[in-house]
């Protein structure tokens, strides 16, 4: 199973220098049935693009708790064996933890299948975003656009093996290109 699992740039530091995202339990975002039911949709690719954007709030909810963090969303997209992730029945279609899971046991930084980060340009919106997510999830109708503004970046999709240049410098190396797939290269994309 495809997991999505939402970061800061400096907890993607600590994995790369510990060889893993955690030992677990971790919050990760899958293509869940909740998922499914809510995005009304059978293609695959939008199904993950969907858990891919519920791990980037997240990972936007990190960047508010934590105001030293360069403001830039990050998740790591890895593959994990079916049992070692589950969605808590108990939430089921609660909007808040729509395509949410738990991933038991350790999972290793060099199993990730690529890395999605904000670029540099994003950081002023994704700034503004972590200031006003807590008013807008207060109901605030003007903080929830400023929320949304930062979902108008597209990550950048990384190769698991640009994490050092990642991490090193705070610039994004040049392999990055916009995550509209959850997929890479070696995928097959078009013009590759």
């Amino acid at each position: 199973m495809r997991v999505y699992v939402p970061l800061t740039l400096p907890a993607l530091a600590e994995a790369h220098k510990t060889g893993e995202l955690g030992s677990g339990p971790l919050v990760a975002y899958a293509v869940t049935p909740a998922l499914r039911e809510w995005y009304v949709s059978d293609d695959i690719e939008e199904l993950e693009y969907a858990a891919l954007s519920r791990a980037a709030l997240a990972s936007l909810r990190l960047l508010a708790a934590d105001p030293g963090a360069p403001r830039r969303r990050v998740v790591v997209a890895v593959d994990v064996p079916d049992r070692a992730a589950a969605a808590d029945p108990d939430r089921g279609l609660d909007p808040a933890a729509l395509g949410e899971v738990r991933v038991t046991g350790a999972v290793r930084l060099a199993k990730a299948a690529a890395v999605h980060v904000d670029a540099g340009e994003a950081e002023t919106d994704v700034r503004a975003a972590a200031e006003a997510l807590a008013a807008a999830d207060g109901g605030d109708d003007d903080a929830q656009f400023v929320v949304d503004g930062a979902e108008d970046h597209e990550l950048l999709w990384f190769a698991g093996q640009e994490i050092a240049s990642l991490v090193g410098s705070g610039t994004e190396p040049s392999g990055g290109r916009a995550a509209g797939r959850t997929g890479g290269p070696a995928d097959g994309w078009p013009g590759d």
